[in-house]
């Protein structure tokens, strides 16, 4: 054999019995590989089945709480021979019960019905007897027991205005439009004092005519009807004041209100004065529906005597003034209540209507600074000076 044979020969044999070097360095890792995962295997297996047990128990606990409460349902469900009693009686209770319900609205509605009803004839039997017309006899009696009532209570009624003759009562109620009788005497004392008779009112300087009735207001269309009427006094009837309603609302600024103001209080003459008071008094009366003047007054001349169709006046003024006011009035306090039909449009509480009251119905002075001697209350204070009105002030 050749060299070459035997040294072929031998590295075939070493290829064949020896493995080379980097295919035993492979197998070794391998061998390390394969030895570190036998010796992993037996703890996770333990760990498996440390898991396994967990979840069984959890399962089981499951299923037992499942069968704990199926057993807890059944047992609820399951009627004791009480609860089938009860539940026997139920349907007859839940019957009674609806039937006592139906009985009670029944009833309640049967009562809400009649209650209805009465309320309805009621109504009714309101509105037939409003709409009913009184007869001129009932309102006559009315309207005797109503001034009667007043005579007792307004014993010393009397014109509220401060005159000493007809002149001068003549040219206070034209200053008394628009305004109160107490500025009007407030204002008068300094106006008569100038002008005395209508020949000096007449030639009187119409500023400052103008400057002295300032206080009642509308001072320039009044001192106007003030120089026209004492100028027809001088030239028409020589200076004195006629005693006819047709000659006096002649005058300029004269209608028939100041017309019977002068006449029933300074000559006598018996007749209504239908002011502003007058006409919603005798409405709340129910004597008149009539809102004009002239036919309130024709149809209260037909209640009551021509004798006291004056006083009747002053009566009515009087009470509409301390006691049965526009807005609020003093129904609580009022003596005559029990002959008002309208009662209880105001204050019917006794104690909230006495606060209410005006004058000397409540302790106040009056409107006159001259009042009659039989006058119950305190006299007017005169109107301040601008010296006094400026000390007060300051």
């Amino acid at each position: 054999m050749s060299e070459h044979q035997a040294a072929r020969s031998t590295t075939t044999g070493r290829t064949a019995k020896e493995p080379a070097p980097g295919a035993t360095a492979a197998r070794t890792a391998g061998s390390k590989k394969a030895a570190a995962s036998k010796k992993a295997t037996p703890e996770k297996a333990a760990a498996k089945r440390a898991a396994t047990q967990t979840a069984s128990t959890k399962s089981a606990a499951t299923k037992k709480a499942a069968t704990a409460k199926k057993a807890t349902a059944d047992k609820s469900t399951e009627k004791t021979p009480a609860t089938k009693a009860a539940a026997e009686k139920t349907p007859a209770t839940k019957k009674t019960t609806a039937k006592k319900t139906a009985a009670t609205k029944t009833a309640a509605k049967k009562t809400a019905a009649k209650g209805a009803a009465g309320a309805k004839k009621a109504t009714a039997a309101k509105q037939a007897a409003g709409t009913k017309p009184e007869s001129q006899e009932s309102k006559a009696e009315r309207a005797a027991r109503i001034n009667d009532a007043l005579a007792e209570v307004y014993y010393y009624a009397h014109p509220e205005l401060d005159f000493e003759n007809p002149f001068e009562l003549l040219v206070a109620t034209v200053l008394s439009a628009q305004t109160t009788d107490l500025r009007v005497n407030q204002t008068t004392p300094a106006l008569f004092a100038k002008y005395p008779t209508p020949e000096d009112m007449a030639a009187a300087d119409p500023e400052a005519l103008e400057e002295l009735i300032r206080p009642t207001g509308f001072f320039r269309s009044k001192a106007k009807s003030l120089l026209g009427l004492s100028a027809a006094l001088r030239d028409d009837f020589g200076g004195t004041v006629p005693g006819t309603v047709e000659e006096l609302v002649k005058l300029p600024g004269v209608g028939r209100k100041t017309a019977f103001v002068v006449l029933g209080n300074a000559f006598g003459v018996p007749g209504l004065t239908v002011d502003t008071h007058f006409g919603r008094l005798v409405r709340r009366w129910k004597l008149t529906e009539q809102t004009d003047a002239v036919k309130v007054e024709q149809e209260i001349d037909d209640l009551l005597p021509e004798s006291e169709w004056t006083m009747f006046s002053h009566r009515t003024i009087f009470h509409g003034r301390r006691i049965c006011h526009s807005r609020k009035p003093a129904c609580g306090a009022c003596p005559i209540a029990e002959l008002c039909p309208s009662y209880g449009e105001g204050e019917t509480d006794p104690e909230k209507a006495k606060k209410l009251l005006k004058y000397e119905m409540g302790g106040q002075p009056g409107q006159r600074l001259k009042p009659p001697a039989d006058y119950p209350g305190r006299p007017a204070p005169p109107l301040p000076g601008r010296d006094q009105a400026a000390g007060a002030a300051r």
